[in-house]
């Protein structure tokens, strides 16, 4: 499973004008699912979501989680993360889990971060979303999990 974390101020995601989820302070979570994952991959990524240190303390280090700062987050779905440039100037999509898969695999992540915060809204999956933000800092981190 693949992860694109971006600290955020505020972030939204708009579906055909209008905004189907929002939020102020926390992290936008953009997710990929791959053929070989899993729910437990699905787990494991919202584990470390929670948990990754990317907010400031006291003192200005990157020493608090989104559940320390009392952030949100707001998950969305993309594939693209899956992309192969290798081969030429046109992005292969085949590492990215079938459809179905992934819409699975995205409801699970959905399901483990609801039960496990407060604050959690989400975009559309295989909707055509414009994603807004306000990235903190920036702080963008990749995250990479094998199933």
């Amino acid at each position: 499973m693949i992860a694109l974390l971006q600290r955020v101020s505020s972030a939204r995601v708009d579906i055909e004008g209008q905004t189907v989820g929002a939020i102020d302070r926390g992290l936008l979570v953009l997710v990929c699912a791959e053929p070989a994952d899993t729910p437990t991959t699905a787990a494991r990524l919202v584990d470390k979501v929670l948990k990754l240190r990317v907010f400031a303390d006291e003192a200005g280090k990157m020493n608090r989680s989104v559940v320390d700062v009392g952030g949100g987050l707001l998950v969305v779905s993309q594939f693209t993360l899956a992309a192969d440039t290798r081969g030429g100037n046109r992005p292969s999509f085949t590492g990215a889990a079938p459809p179905a898969q992934g819409q699975a695999l995205y409801e699970e992540v959905l399901r483990c971060a609801r039960a496990r915060h407060p604050v959690v809204a989400s975009g559309r999956f295989g909707a055509d979303m414009q994603v807004h933000l306000v990235n903190d800092g920036p702080v963008t981190i990749p995250l990479r999990f094998e199933a």
